[in-house]
């Protein structure tokens, strides 16, 4: 959809532009039975030049969390085409528009070309020597005169695996927990809500196990245009006669496909979802054996649940009775059924709340751990689930191992460093051990008076690493933060708008990092499977790849022996293969120890062998693996687990891809037992009940210690199964049939939260004044995560009176993220050139807007933002939509000076998040993006 198409001699159709990405989509389940030779190889166009070299390279896809394969071309080192990869379980040779022009990596004119410095307002080509030098000589004083904590590092969701791990070990031994990425302000609540109820925080089943479902509810979830090829798995089980039901409060490309719609409204997730369960518990189609064998807490709910009477649920939701009833009798009559979210769930003050609340609806349908079944996540960039596993997270260290004294000394361990020496680097043991800033709050770090700030100085200098600065809220802060810095640096393929909005004149890098296409390594589906990418080109111009940068920094910085004291450096590279086998032998709690780089590459050159709906090979060297050996893939590589497709399926053997609940919070609370009740267990398991997790004391009392090696025992005594580095408590367990984790009940009531059980409570900026007494939002907060936060003295303050409309945000399918890469494409910038919001023909007529008029959207914040109206039905009255991937505008100015040459996108316009107001989760710091208060003025 484009509002104006400005056409010229040069612009690009659609079928030309399919054609000149070599890419016909949506033909891939009849077009993978075909053999792999009716693929010609490309042709030299000059047959008396000299032997062309061509090769095909492997990759996957590095926009969404799909895990599209890509068959790149690869003709004397110029990428000249790709090639559907129809051999793919996953994609089978579709691609969305994004997916098809991921070529263009391969040219990308819009790139950062060499490193450069902001010199009297102008950006200053510069070595990399000088940068590093540069960069590093300040950083050494900053770290002399305010500590290791003045630094804030941002990383990206867009790291392969192993240089998210890297950045993660970086920022340890520069001596801070300051370090975030993307996965903060896209699915951090869904990590904490499903981790706190199953086990795991991340998706429970594949994409391709929709196969099996007989129901898909889709909430805050707009699959058409956000992950366009998981929408082929779902559409191929409706064709089977699943029903579909869509919750959103705009009329979606999904929802056109629904049998049932339910607009909502925004903000009230969990009265829809308790009156879902209301109708479910009072008709008795709850699964009543599952919620008794396998959870804890279901009656504390049902308490809960009992206060949302139809006619209350109707009054709070907008939602009539029969619609909601109606939901609810499809998921209960049509099981397996599965519930799949993303960011219209996860971006709220009570997101969290709201990702529980549908995990209990899951359990009390007994769809957990089922085939069809599932909590299903989709995330949004390629790698957010494996940089949320091993990466730069500041509340934990890789494989979610916290920050006490013991996961310290067990990283200490792995890394062949001493724990003090790790400890010296950082300002205090209690900073060692403190959460660091999040990426949400970043710039409050910079402009909060040092007293409120929960370490010694405030930031200093920021390193923007492959992250866009528009996908943040509360833009025209974090712009007075930019200009207080005393250093902002970025790296990035492309010069986001970072580089662009600071207003600065001095003290800003910008450094060229390679892109995937350019590096090798693994990344991880949002289904867990973890896929192999070949490096198609080598770096650009003079890109550098992240570890590569990683290492120049810190040989620079003092600490490069420790960096990769297990890690081979070949010209300044840190082999990728030697940092994933270090995740190898340190990961064991979310079980990345069994997928060395040897298998997964042994995966993605036989993907012909895997089923498409089981994803299990059935012939071939890769027979008996699950595809990407989704984790977790136990053990050591050795053991050949094949990895989980499904979490929490006791109907397989944990020795071949199955597993309970997992035991995480001790055995009992309120003298009732948190483990599984008698009977349910995993097929094969010798212990026919609840266990708790294992440690050596568990092993010896059992008698299965003998069958560890002396070697194994030696390494193991003191240790449970979480940091014993010889692999063998695993082993033996499993080979009893056992989880190493336990076998627990899923938590239903997790006391540890502010809300033990979800429950409302009306948005910050809420237009329903009626509702805000009786449903307020949690009290303020003088320290969450080293930062005051605000909540009641927000939502105190009525501006529905002068922003009378409600405002919400979400995806476009031809764009991703921030956006500059993909505006920078002009495959993909000829779709949509536009920045745009929709508003209801009734409130168009209301402020005189017609199609194509520019409109300012006000919000309480001052903010005034320029865009064209898209008048159309798809949201209701009183609210207007606007997708948030664009940027390069600012309250009406476009930006395209402040860029360095030639670095501005193809496409610009305003960044919608420059109006965005206050709003966290309570748990997480995730920011609010999903409902606020705006109004309209015609332009």
């Amino acid at each position: 959809m484009s509002l104006v198409k400005s056409s010229n001699d040069k612009g690009l159709k659609r079928r030309k532009f399919l054609v000149g990405a070599g890419v016909a989509a949506g033909a891939g389940a009849l077009a993978r039975q075909l053999p792999l030779n009716v693929i010609e190889p490309v042709q030299a166009a000059d047959a008396a030049a000299e032997p062309v070299k061509t090769e095909l390279k492997r990759t996957v896809c590095s926009h969404c969390s799909v895990g599209c394969s890509v068959n790149a071309i690869v003709s004397n080192g110029v990428w000249t085409r790709q090639e559907a990869a129809f051999e793919s379980p996953i994609n089978m040779g579709a691609h969305c528009a994004k997916g098809a022009s991921v070529r263009e990596h391969g040219f990308g004119e819009h790139r950062l070309r060499y490193p450069m410095k902001l010199v009297n307002g102008k950006y200053t080509r510069i070595s990399w020597d000088q940068a590093i030098n540069e960069i590093g000589d300040k950083l050494l004083q900053l770290r002399q005169q305010s500590g290791p904590d003045s630094l804030m590092i941002i990383g990206s969701s867009k790291h392969n695996n192993e240089q998210a791990y890297l950045l993660r070990k970086f920022s340890s031994m520069w001596g801070s927990n300051n370090c975030d990425h993307q996965a903060r302000i896209c699915h951090s609540t869904t990590v904490a809500g499903v981790a706190q109820t199953f086990g795991y925080g991340a998706m429970t089943n594949s994409f391709n196990d929709l196969h099996y479902s007989k129901a898909v509810m889709f909430i805050g979830s707009n699959p058409a245009e956000a992950h366009p090829i998981s929408m082929l798995h779902f559409l191929h089980a409706k064709e089977l006669g699943a029903k579909m039901i869509v919750v959103d409060p705009r009329f979606t490309r999904t929802a056109r496909f629904a049998h049932h719609y339910v607009r909502v409204r925004p903000g009230t997730d969990i009265p829809l979802v308790w009156g879902i369960l209301w109708h479910i518990f009072n008709n008795g189609w709850e699964d009543k054996e599952y919620i008794a064998a396998r959870t804890y807490g279901m009656d504390d709910v049902r308490k809960e649940v009992a206060k949302w009477t139809p006619d209350k649920v109707s009054d709070i939701t907008g939602v009539p009775e029969a619609s909601v009833r109606m939901a609810a009798e499809m998921l209960a009559k049509n099981r397996p059924s599965s519930v799949v979210w993303c960011m219209g769930i996860t971006q709220h003050h009570v997101g969290t709340a709201n990702v529980r609340a549908l995990s209990i609806l899951q359990l009390a349908l007994g769809n957990i751990g089922v085939p069809g079944g599932g909590a299903n996540i989709y995330r949004g960039h390629d790698n957010v689930q494996g940089a949320t596993d091993v990466g730069p997270n500041g509340d934990s260290l890789p494989g979610y191992y916290g920050l006490a004294e013991g996961a310290w000394k067990h990283f200490s361990n792995v890394w062949g460093v001493d724990y003090n020496w790790i400890l010296s680097r950082f300002g205090s043991k209690e900073l060692m051990e403190k959460p660091g800033i999040t990426v949400s709050r970043w710039f409050d770090a910079v402009n909060e008076q040092n007293q409120f700030v929960d370490q010694p100085a405030n930031l200093k200098a920021v390193f923007y690493w492959g992250h866009a600065p528009n996908s943040q809220t509360r833009l025209p802060d974090m712009k007075a933060a930019m200009q207080k810095l005393d250093m902002l640096v970025v790296i990035d393929p492309y010069p986001s708008m970072t580089a662009a909005m600071h207003g600065r004149t001095d003290g800003v890098y910008l450094l060229p990092a390679a892109s995937q296409f350019e590096t090798q390594g693994s990344c991880t589906s949002s289904n867990r499977s973890i896929q192999w990418r070949e490096r198609v080109i080598a770096p650009l111009f003079e890109c550098k790849t992240d570890h590569e940068i990683m290492y120049l920094f810190a040989r620079k910085l003092g600490f490069h022996n420790e960096l990769c004291k297990n890690i081979k450096v070949v010209q300044n590279e840190p082999v990728i293969e030697d940092i994933l086998r270090e995740i190898n032998r340190s990961c064991w709690t979310i079980g990345y120890t069994g997928c060395s780089p040897e298998r997964l590459k042994l995966h993605m050159e036989n993907k012909h062998t895997f089923n498409p709906t089981t994803m299990l090979a059935e012939s071939g060297p890769c027979k008996g693996d699950y595809y990407g050996l989704p984790w977790p893939c136990w053990g050591t590589p050795e053991m050949k687990h094949p990895g989980t497709p499904i979490l929490y399926d006791i109907n397989k053997p944990v020795a071949k891809g199955g597993l309970p609940f997992r035991a995480n919070w001790g055995v009992e609370h309120n003298g009732q037992t948190l483990l599984a009740a008698d009977g349910s267990t995993n097929r094969d398991s010798e212990l026919d009940t609840g266990y708790p997790e294992f440690d050596h004391v568990f092993l010896k009392k059992l008698g299965w210690w003998s069958e560890l090696t002396p070697q194994e025992q030696a390494m193991a005594e003191g240790k449970n199964w979480k940091t014993d580095n010889s692999g063998g408590i695993i082993r033996v367990v499993i080979a009893h049939g056992c989880a190493p984790f336990g076998n627990a009940r899923a938590r239903c009531n997790v006391w540890n939260f502010p809300d033990p059980v979800p429950t409302h409570r009306e948005p910050l900026m809420s237009p329903r004044r009626d509702l805000v007494a009786k449903y307020p939002t949690y009290d303020d907060k003088a320290n969450f995560l080293r930062l005051p936060t605000l909540y009641k003295s927000v939502q105190e303050v009525d501006f529905s009176k002068d922003f009378p409309m409600i405002m919400t945000s979400g995806r476009l399918v031809e764009y991703e993220g921030g956006g500059e890469e993909t505006r920078s494409n002009p495959w993909l910038a000829e779709l949509q050139q536009n920045m745009f919001v929709e508003v209801n023909p009734k409130d168009a007529v209301q402020s005189g807007l017609k199609l194509g008029d520019y409109v300012w959207i006000e919000t309480p914040t001052g903010a005034r933002l320029k865009m064209m109206a898209m008048v159309t039905e798809r949201v209701p009255v009183g609210m207007v939509w606007a997708p948030f991937h664009f940027g390069g505008w600012w309250m009406g100015e476009d930006l395209e000076r402040h860029y360095p040459e030639d670095g501005a996108p193809t496409v610009r316009g305003e960044a919608i998040n420059t109006g965005w107001t206050y709003g966290y989760d309570a748990v997480t710091m995730m920011q609010e993006t999903k409902v606020s208060l705006c109004r309209l003025v015609r332009a």
